[in-house]
């Protein structure tokens, strides 16, 4: 297939290069000059390098994926004269992998259909690692004879496809579990703490724990106390991994959404906050695991 792909980070970069090696035609754009270069220098030069992302939506694609890091970059990617939406040919799909609010999901989606395109919006759970070893998660929201159709494109990049409903459930999904994921990390962070505090040993502390009801994927995959999990950020100083700052985005974006259905997250509005002062105590750039060292002495 021919297809387009903006957005060329630390996620959408191996993306991109996962669907060329599946043997698509793949035209890249990205704001940042270097991001082109790596993905053209990786690819072998088998990318081809759009001058603007109107030039991009003009090049008669069969589908154009975004990976973009907030709802303020989608929408100016969207819309205005030389956005996707005025741009494209109509029927083109379109699909969004970024990690945003569903109601933008859903005002996106419902512009690009009345141009004549279908939207999928499919953001994804696996992270850097997932997405070079294309095994990442999608999540993935729209009509869904669209999402049977297309279903073989998401397994170029991922292992796990999952339809979740209709125009901006992907979203839902997305938003949902990483909540979850935020919230079950502090308290993983806060057990080790007390644990070692109180004079266990971590590494048979997370054993206890990872055999007993209190396991979870922060505990036994994840483990954020340094030393228990050899490949665990927690062992390498925190570096890598699922950043803190992306973590409050995450956090920040299931909070405004849960405001928009007047549904309580108290924990999750908790999470968020712990986030937030972990952040402006400026350590945002490190793994989200790191937030046991608000509790660590």
């Amino acid at each position: 297939m021919k297809i387009g792909f903006i957005g060329l980070g630390n996620m959408g970069a191996p993306m991109a290069l996962n669907l060329i090696k599946a043997g698509h035609e793949l035209y890249v754009f990205d704001v940042v000059q270097k991001n082109i270069d790596s993905v053209l220098q990786h690819s072998n030069q088998k990318a081809i390098a759009s001058t603007s992302l109107k030039a991009l939506a003009q090049s008669k694609l069969d589908l154009i994926v975004t990976m973009l890091p907030a709802a303020q970059h989608v929408r100016s990617v969207y819309f205005g004269s030389e956005g996707i939406l005025e741009n494209v040919a109509p029927n083109t799909l379109l699909i969004d992998s970024s990690t945003i609010d569903p109601k933008t999901a859903r005002e996106v989606s419902r512009a690009a259909s009345s141009k004549g395109n279908a939207m999928l919006d499919a953001p994804v759970s696996g992270g850097t690692g997932g997405a070079m070893a294309g095994t990442l998660t999608f999540m993935v929201g729209g009509e869904e004879s669209v999402f049977n159709a297309n279903k073989s494109f998401f397994q170029h990049m991922g292992k796990n496809i999952f339809y979740c409903g209709a125009s901006g459930n992907g979203q839902v999904a997305k938003v949902s579990n990483n909540m979850l994921l935020g919230i079950s990390m502090i308290a993983t962070a806060e057990a080790m703490a007390l644990g070692v505090e109180l004079g266990m040993d971590p590494k048979i502390l997370a054993n206890i724990i990872n055999t007993s009801s209190g396991r979870c994927w922060s505990s036994d995959t994840y483990n954020p106390y340094p030393g228990v999990l050899e490949n665990a950020p927690a062992s390498r100083g925190y570096s890598g991994g699922f950043g803190a700052d992306l973590m409050l985005k995450d956090l920040g974006l299931a909070v405004e959404a849960a405001k928009d259905v007047k549904q309580p997250v108290m924990l999750g509005g908790l999470a968020n906050q712990i986030y937030q002062t972990f952040s402006k105590m400026g350590h945002g750039h490190l793994d989200f695991s790191a937030v046991i060292q608000l509790f660590k002495k």
